[in-house]
């Protein structure tokens, strides 16, 4: 047999051999057709998030999702929105969510702030002289000497975070009813009069004054038909107050009640006695200018 015979005859046998191997492979590839075809196909789970499951871990993650549903997060986002006021040393923050539900609360030192826990946080705030509880804002004043680029950042962290972890505002129901304004309250013992004077302060002149950060507290009506009133929050030492009283206020209650001659703010003893240390500074430095101009 010659050489060229030998080579066609062991070319046919691997034709053949190569032909018997792939029509065994194609009849594994059909069976394995056939066995993913008649496989039935459970269906994909979602739970919370994004984690397509399987049955495999199904518990695990139910699991988890259960523990997620009974422990709330600690905290959540807040947009605090401010708004200006007459009084440039005063800011109405708003947190979207409800302050004092009824009534408002003002704290112009830590030690009447003690009752409320947010506001000894705020007071302890470098430059934060009062602060401010109204309906759904909190008016926080400040000295002229600090800034409210420096102030700002931390009454935003505090706010943030108080409201945010459902902390109460007072630390109890009675230090909460003993902060709201009582001076409205209507009494068995008052005139026709003061109960007109009380009904139009609580319905017409203290929502106004509230937006703009501030609150008006009743202090009495005298023989004379004076009503005395006092001005809180950013409404307090705001230089257009005596405008608000005069132009607004007295208008309004002469207008409704004829027996009021006039309206007038109160001072309590600690602002009486800076308003006077204030004048006396005020004068002094009148004096040396005086002195060096005639000089």
């Amino acid at each position: 047999m010659s050489s060229t015979t030998r080579l066609l005859s062991a070319s046919l046998r691997a034709i053949e051999k190569a032909s018997a191997t792939s029509t065994r492979t194609t009849s594994v590839l059909r069976k394995c057709s056939r066995s993913i075809a008649t496989t039935p196909v459970r269906p994909a789970k979602w739970y919370r998030g994004t984690t397509l499951t399987t049955s495999s871990s199904a518990r695990a993650v139910r699991s988890l999702a259960s523990t997620s549903r009974q422990t709330p997060p600690l905290s959540r986002s807040m947009f605090i929105q401010t708004e200006s006021t007459p009084n440039d040393d005063s800011l109405k923050f708003i947190p979207g969510v409800s302050v004092m539900e009824d009534g408002t609360a003002e704290f112009l030192d830590t030690r009447s702030a003690l009752v409320s826990p947010l506001a000894v946080r705020l007071m302890g705030i470098e430059g934060v002289k009062a602060v401010f509880y109204g309906p759904d804002f909190v008016t926080v004043s400040k000295d002229s000497e600090n800034t409210w680029s420096v102030v700002k950042p931390e009454i935003y962290s505090i706010l943030m975070e108080h409201f945010s972890s459902g902390q109460p505002l007072f630390r109890s129901e009675e230090d909460r009813a003993a902060a709201g304004p009582q001076d409205t309250r209507i009494l068995d013992t008052d005139s026709e009069t003061v109960a007109m004077i009380k009904e139009l302060l609580d319905t017409r002149v203290r929502p106004a004054i509230m937006e703009d950060g501030g609150d008006i507290e009743y202090r009495g009506f005298t023989d004379d038909g004076v009503v005395q009133v006092k001005l809180k929050g950013s409404c307090r030492g705001c230089d257009s107050s005596t405008v608000t009283l005069k132009t607004g206020i007295e208008r309004m209650l002469m207008h409704y009640i004829p027996e009021v001659k006039a309206v007038e703010q109160v001072l309590d003893q600690e602002e009486t006695i800076a308003m006077d240390e204030f004048q006396k500074l005020e004068a002094r430095l009148n004096q040396n200018l005086a002195s060096k101009d005639s000089s």
